[in-house]
């Protein structure tokens, strides 16, 4: 189990690096418990609950950002059976303001079945909205 939440989850990071929209909804269940706090006037954050919103949060989300000034750093992974935690950094800066803002990230996975049926994201929700007000 643990191996298969570890291979799982490092092709997670791969594809998220590579933004891979597509190929990142493919490592999820059709049916997620996926969870981005935040502003409600962002439209990537809150839940989801499909397979087929993956996909749709990321086309969403990234195109928010500056292309080429985004910045994402992996500083430690802790697989504990079918539960992953990735601890981290974001940086980005928002397209609208220019604005750019970093934050602390934890992301916590839960894989069953060889597919992601968790992704609850936690990070610095006002340095995000702020980035995003004029």
């Amino acid at each position: 189990m643990t191996d298969t939440t570890e291979s799982v989850t490092t092709e997670f990071l791969r594809r998220l690096a590579a933004q891979d929209a597509h190929g990142l909804g493919e490592l999820f269940a059709a049916d997620i418990d996926w969870n981005v706090p935040g502003n409600p006037d962002l439209p990537w954050t809150g839940r989801r609950s499909k397979r087929e919103h993956v996909a749709e949060y990321f086309g969403t989300m990234w195109p928010a950002f500056v292309a080429g000034q985004s910045m994402a750093a992996v500083e430690k992974v802790i697989i504990d059976g079918e539960d992953a935690v990735i601890l981290g950094t974001f940086a980005h800066t928002a397209g609208t303001t220019g604005k750019r803002f970093e934050t602390p990230v934890a992301m916590h996975l839960t894989v069953t079945d060889s597919k992601i049926v968790r992704l609850h994201l936690y990070e610095d929700t006002l340095a995000v909205s702020n980035a995003f007000q004029a």
